[in-house]
């Protein structure tokens, strides 16, 4: 196997990855990311013990245990740019020998939640239920730098969605990225569907005007009557797609699932949602544990 250059994959002095700052051992095959490092408390207390608390950055790291299983949660900030360094750190400190730089023999699958919250799309989806990512369409071009990544998108519907939107050349190509069937097995009977757009910004690429004007101004409409084998667009959130691309192509089970904060349809939001994420984090926990 060849050695890993430094430039590529940059190890602390500690012997920690780069920027999340934790070692291999310190990381456990199941990990919540969540986006607000303040939520990483909120997970971590419901854990039985924690082993450490490590922050670098926006990346804030917890690993314990919950009901004897142990776990680790990690905030990754905003954006698919971020889930390309922490999906990528999380798999280099299971899957290459830090000190021999070269990747190990034998594979290791990670579990990846993401918990996070969401603006859904169409008027029947109500505010503060759970919806599960089944399919993630990253809008933000992340995937389209690495190769294979048509082997993971499901092509006929991203297609169909090119073709719907006219969709125009200046802006990435979208590539929609399946949840894994473990983690949608796991989580479905308590969720909602989600075919879910993750966007590359909270405004405009969501379609909201404050002085600038969009460049699709009919975006959220075209969102909401999209349909493809009785499949709908029903929400917008900003990672969801990153962790579900890379977790596929990097061989890791991987899902997004989010408390719906708003409606954009109805313009309706729900500003006192903390208790709800209360309530989708124990539920996270529990199944992760089953």
């Amino acid at each position: 196997m060849s050695q890993i250059p430094s430039s590529e994959l940059i190890i602390n002095s500690d012997g920690s990855i780069f920027h999340l700052h934790i070692k291999p051992e310190e990381l456990a095959d199941t990990v919540i990311l969540v986006g607000d490092p303040g939520r990483v408390e909120l997970v971590s207390s419901f854990f039985e013990s924690r082993e450490f608390v490590r922050s670098s950055r926006e990346f804030v790291t917890v690993t314990g245990k919950y009901k004897g299983k142990r776990i680790t949660v990690l905030s990754t900030g905003i954006g698919t740019d971020n889930i390309d360094i922490v999906v990528n750190e999380l798999d280099a400190l299971a899957n290459i020998d830090l000190k021999t730089r070269e990747p190990k023999k034998e594979h290791k699958r990670l579990t990846l939640l993401r918990i996070g919250t969401s603006g859904a799309i169409q008027p029947d989806i109500p505010i503060c239920s759970i919806v599960l990512s089944h399919i993630s369409v990253g809008c933000d071009g992340l995937l389209n730098w690495y190769a294979n990544r048509d082997s993971i998108s499901q092509l006929d519907m991203e297609r169909a969605f090119v073709k719907h939107f006219d969709w125009p050349l200046n802006l990435p190509t979208p590539y929609f990225a399946k949840a894994s069937d473990r983690m949608i097995k796991l989580f479905e009977k308590e969720t909602i569907k989600g075919v879910t757009i993750s966007a590359s910004g909270f405004y405009g690429p969501q379609g909201r005007v404050l002085r600038l004007p969009l460049a699709m101004p009919d975006m959220v409409s075209k969102f909401e009557s999209f349909r493809f084998n009785g499949d709908r667009i029903t929400n917008f959130e900003m990672e969801g797609s990153a962790i579900a691309g890379l977790s596929a192509l990097l061989g890791h089970d991987a899902a997004t699932v989010c408390c719906i904060i708003a409606n954009r349809h109805l313009h309706e939001s729900q500003p006192d949602y903390k208790p709800y994420i209360k309530k989708l984090v124990t539920l996270a926990l529990e199944k992760l544990t089953q």
